[in-house]
């Protein structure tokens, strides 16, 4: 550990560096059906079910602004806690909110923040079933996923293999392009439906609420190979190609986070048919790569292949 004169030095929260810390040190690290720090917890309750559980915040100032509609956070509070289910191939259970909030916010903030997380939910086929409120300087909402999901086709991100392709639910970018506008940022739709259909058939999986190009890199990370993204295959958003001229541009806008879709990896001949039956479902797959031998995040553009930068969101970033 670094030292300054004589005594250790902390190093800076960093959130990805903490979760390989966690996994290494928590028993549930090294076992366990799903890894630390995947997108979800997984529990057995019997041979063939596991429970699903995730938890995600938005806090003020970060996640939403002072003056945002709060049925619009309730909303938003509950699609990203259901998109960890979702990452996982997961039917949501239940769901619980923490309120957070400064003595004297008034009560119809916390009501309609309520009702619009029971809204979302409801949507799904669950309900906000408890929870706490505690007084805190800043106004903070904390929720629990409780999911269930099949143990034989639960994907984790470990397990991409050399050869599978790697495709994407929607469009990338809806984060970078509405980063200006906090509002429409929390227009976030789990894809719940979309992973109960990738979910059986991809052999890793995760969402995309940090950006496509964080998931890719955390992919291959936890599976171990080499995965290649091809710049000119990602369905960028159609607000990003009217905005921004430059091709740099648009990408670094792309990889911004934010978008909460589902990028999985699966053998080529399943990518046909699961694109038929999203389609079904009002819902655009893409191929956007590939799996190879070897390690890291790529980015492949105009036949090049280079690093895939380590862009996303960065929750201890304080640039």
């Amino acid at each position: 550990m670094p030292t300054t004169r004589g005594r250790p030095r902390s190093v800076e929260l960093n959130e990805r560096a903490f979760h390989r810390w966690a996994r290494t040190h928590l028993p549930a690290g090294r076992a366990g059906l799903l890894p630390l720090g995947d997108d979800a917890a997984a529990l057995s309750v019997g041979r063939h079910r596991v429970v699903l559980l995730s938890s995600d915040a938005l806090i003020e100032g970060v996640h939403f602004a002072r003056g945002s509609p709060p049925l619009r956070i309730g909303e938003a509070a509950a699609a990203v806690n259901l998109s960890d289910i979702a990452a996982k191939g997961g039917v949501p259970a239940a769901l619980l909110m923490d309120l957070l909030a400064p003595p004297g916010t008034p009560e119809v903030w916390a009501r309609s923040v309520l009702r619009g997380a029971e809204r979302m939910a409801a949507q799904f086929g669950c309900h906000v079933v408890g929870g706490d409120t505690k007084p805190s300087p800043t106004r903070a909402v904390v929720g629990c996923s409780v999911g269930w999901a099949g143990k034989e086709s639960l994907p984790t991100r470990g397990g991409a293999q050399a050869g599978d392709q790697v495709v994407t639910t929607g469009v990338v970018g809806y984060g970078g392009a509405f980063r200006s506008d906090i509002t429409a940022a929390l227009r976030v739709r789990p894809r719940i439906p979309e992973g109960r259909v990738l979910g059986p058939v991809a052999h890793s999986m995760t969402d995309t609420s940090d950006g496509i190009a964080d998931a890719a890199h955390l992919l291959a990370e936890a599976s171990r190979r080499r995965i290649v993204l091809v710049a000119e295959q990602l369905p960028l958003h159609p607000r990003l190609r009217r905005s921004i001229r430059s091709v740099p541009g648009r990408l670094r806008a792309a990889f911004y986070g934010g978008d909460y879709e589902l990028l999985a990896t699966m053998t080529a001949g399943r990518v046909a048919s699961v694109r038929a039956a999203l389609r079904r479902l009002g819902c655009p797959l893409t191929l956007v790569g590939r799996v190879e031998h070897g390690s890291g995040a790529w980015l492949e553009r105009d036949g090049i292949i280079r690093p895939l930068p380590g862009a996303g969101w960065r929750h201890f970033d304080r640039r």
